[in-house]
């Protein structure tokens, strides 16, 4: 117990002291969890702790990720993917495997085995470039998806990859493999191991059918009987029940885990119970992810690499250099291109952890020698040890560079002058510019995004392209003469620097902000604006109508519960703005927070007073 205890604490303050301070010099959580293993190696070492067991334990964190991955995308969308997930996916697997297999030869390796490193190394890491992309919130962007449907397609080519390993054994290499002879794919009991190939491939295509049908017909009828017991902790056993047995199935027929789990995700994207296993598996998900890493880190066989280190350096720069061009070879043949093309090929030119796997399965079936099989481990994790520096480079220089080229295109000349002036012309913009012009008044629009005027250009829109915050391109459209300027710039910071100057320099100016939130809305009143929009005020408002019909109020009620709402709403607000301070935070504010106390003291007992009239006069 002791030892255990004393291994969980290690690996913990690890994490808790290295990612926050990588976090903090911007190199991202996944290199802090990478130098957290390194820095404690030797630790793990003296306690004699079996770093390649904790590591089988810990992809489970991969599962874990791809399941949560699958519950955010419906079938629907799955299937709006295919073209990426068969040309991007399928070519880069294709072209890598036969660009490091030619490099290989040409080494000296034998063409088997030279095919086989070349298969092992065209995979990428899952775990570390999904977390990556979700930390940084590029998931969703059009590099971001590209990245991922690759990484979803070659854990699908994991199957033919184990199925062509064994065809590849060298005589020669016999010998050695048979201590290492009766591994799965996984390191675990194979059911299909000793199956004729097509039996097999019917056994597997059944086991994902299996998956399919109990995420349709099985899983929420447990779900619904688990919530009856109204117990939070069964609601997560079940959640964790879901996911380690379809990892499990997945295992017995040879198939992937983690693909199988994804499956399973797609399946149940559209369950009523997604949101809460989401929030149940998350936890878990995250600390075995931390724990991979921590053992990548820890796995790295310091003294070998220090005997090969040219070895090592060559090769790995090799991979990602052949793996990158690859990537830009085939990004730019789909159609991605300017950063987005970057993203998708500084993402993935690293290998991934199921080349641990691999290489553990290609030497016991005499296809790598043991000396070979050890110089990939340490190229493997040298490569996933460097991807979160490309994903910097991306950040510092590429991201920025692009930002920086559309910055450097100059402002439009505004050639009109108007009484309404529209900063930003985005969701809400868009919306008061046409509500405008339907009433036969022309306003000014100056916006930022120069993609976006381009498109609204082929719709007959007339924009201008210009940061709306500069003085001298506000002096253009002729603010000083305006009579109103609406701000419905994106950012929040945008938004008070425009209010601040507009207000502070025009106080006949009339403006109309868009506020982030009610926060936001007493900053703005502080900086002397007094035409304040939160942004999703109103359509809470009516969500809460319509809240009030379905309890069994007529509309007429239900209107009126809502006014009475947003008058105490609006009545405190106007109250509460004037003890806001720019100077002090809201919670250091104690002028704010008595008058917060005492507003909601006086008005809790007289709105519930004014509703239960209301309901009673509408019933």
């Amino acid at each position: 117990m002791t030892g255990f205890l004393i291994l969980a604490f290690l690996l913990l303050i690890a994490g808790v002291v290295a990612v926050p301070l990588a976090s903090r010099f911007g190199l991202g959580s996944v290199l802090g969890y990478l130098l957290a293993g390194m820095a404690i190696s030797p630790l793990l070492g003296a306690l004699r702790v079996d770093v390649e067991a904790l590591q089988v334990f810990a992809e489970f964190g991969v599962v874990m990720m791809l399941f949560i991955v699958g519950l955010e995308l419906e079938p629907k969308r799955l299937w709006e993917m295919r073209g990426k997930l068969l040309g991007l996916g399928g070519g880069q697997v294709l072209l890598t495997t036969l660009a490091l297999a030619g490099l290989s030869v040409v080494s000296g390796y034998p063409w088997q085995t030279a095919l086989a490193i070349g298969m092992i190394l065209a995979l990428s890491s899952t775990a570390i470039i999904v977390q990556t992309l979700t930390e940084k919130n590029l998931l969703r962007s059009e590099g971001g998806e590209a990245s991922f449907s690759v990484l979803l397609v070659q854990d699908v080519a994991v199957i033919p990859i184990l199925a062509l390993i064994p065809l590849l054994a060298l005589p020669e290499l016999a010998a050695a493999a048979a201590g290492h002879a009766g591994e799965g794919a996984h390191g675990g009991l194979d059911l299909t191991e000793h199956m004729t190939g097509w039996l097999a491939a019917i056994v597997r295509i059944a086991a994902v059918g299996a998956v399919i049908a109990i995420g349709i017909y099985a899983i929420r009828p447990l779900f619904r009987y688990i919530a009856a017991a109204n117990l939070r902790e069964l609601f997560t056993a079940a959640a964790l029940v879901v996911v380690i047995g379809i990892a499990l199935m997945m295992s017995l027929v040879g198939l992937s885990p983690a693909l199988g789990a994804f499956v399973a995700g797609v399946v149940l994207a559209t369950s009523e119970y997604r949101h809460e296993l989401e929030s149940d598996i998350n936890p878990f998900k995250g600390l075995l992810l931390g724990l991979f890493f921590i053992t990548v880190g820890a796995g790295i066989d310091f003294g070998l690499a220090a005997e090969r280190m040219d070895e090592v350096l060559f090769w790995a720069a090799i991979t990602i250099a052949a793996k990158f061009a690859v990537l830009m070879l085939v990004g730019w043949s789909y159609g991605l291109r300017r950063e987005s093309l970057w993203l998708f090929a500084l993402s993935l030119p690293q290998a991934g952890e199921f080349a641990f796997v691999l290489i553990s399965f290609a030497l016991g079936n005499a296809v790598l020698g043991t000396e070979l099989a050890d110089l990939l481990l340490l190229i493997v994790a040298l490569t996933m040890l460097v991807t979160p520096l490309l994903f910097i480079l991306y950040d510092k220089v590429i991201a920025h560079a692009y930002c920086s080229n559309r910055e450097m295109r100059e402002a439009d000349s505004i050639e009109e002058e108007n009484a309404i002036i529209i900063a930003g012309r985005g969701r809400v913009g868009g919306i008061v510019d046409r509500m405008l012009d339907a009433a036969g008044h022309h306003a000014t629009v100056i916006d930022y995004n120069s993609q976006h005027l381009e498109n609204l250009k082929k719709f007959g829109v007339k924009t201008y392209f210009g940061d709306a915050t500069r003085p001298d391109l506000l002096a253009s459209a002729g603010i000083d003469r305006a009579k109103i300027l609406v701000v419905a710039l994106d950012e929040r910071e945008q938004i008070d620097k425009l209010v601040r100057y507009a207000c502070e320099m025009f106080p006949n100016l009339h403006v109309v902000a868009r506020a982030k939130d009610r926060d936001h809305v007493y900053h703005l009143w502080a900086m002397g604006c007094r035409d304040i929009i939160r942004e999703t005020y109103d359509s809470a408002l009516r969500m809460g109508r319509s809240v009030y019909e379905a309890l069994g109020h007529d509309r007429q009620a239900a209107n009126a519960m809502v006014d009475a709402w947003e008058e105490m709403d609006r009545t405190s607000m106007r109250e509460i703005a004037d003890v806001y301070r720019l100077d002090i935070p809201p919670y250091e504010n104690e002028e704010l927070l008595a008058k917060i106390r005492e507003l909601k003291a006086e008005w809790d007992p007289k709105l519930r007073d004014a509703m239960d009239q209301i309901a009673s006069r509408g019933s």
